[in-house]
């Protein structure tokens, strides 16, 4: 099984600097989390963007939409920052034969308490799974992102149906 995840930023690789939560996004912490929860399936992580997912644009989302079209492997997880990675799951629909699976963090993956490890668990095994198509994996479910969104005062995903 080859699975490649495409880094592009956003809480799930930030590094956070001083309590003015000044911050930058450091190297994709899929590759760190995967090692400690030595999985034994093939995959490869790449940096794709190194952005907060509120700076993300539509240029950056047709770089993504790009990357994931040309990949050889059928089965992509995308870590993204929570803010806009429904916007992003929506430019990704047109793409047939893969299974993509879009996940992040409320919270670093480098901090204690985070959902980082435990949100990337669940999107790998979702990808292994899963029918082509593309979804949105969050607070331990997955989600079509037309019909799903960030429910920013309960901190969670949730279905708009």
């Amino acid at each position: 099984m080859n699975i490649k995840i495409l880094a592009t930023g956003g809480t799930f690789d930030k590094i956070y600097y001083d309590a003015k939560s000044d911050f930058h996004i450091g190297e994709p912490m899929a590759t760190s989390v995967l090692q400690e929860a030595n999985v034994t399936f093939e995959y490869q992580v790449e940096s794709i963007l190194k952005k907060d997912s509120l700076d993300i644009d539509d240029q950056d989302r047709e770089h993504i939409r790009l990357k994931v079209a040309e990949q050889s492997c059928d089965k992509i997880i995308i870590t993204h920052g929570t803010d806009s990675m429904i916007q992003t799951a929506m430019c990704l629909l047109e793409i047939t034969g893969k299974t993509i699976v879009i996940t992040g963090a409320m919270q670093p993956a480098r901090m204690r308490y985070s959902d980082a490890s435990f949100n990337i668990g669940v999107a790998t095994t979702a990808v292994q799974l899963l029918p082509v198509g593309v979804y949105v994996v969050m607070n331990g479910e997955i989600f079509d992102p037309r019909i799903t969104r960030k429910n920013v005062e309960l901190n969670r995903f949730e279905p708009t149906s």
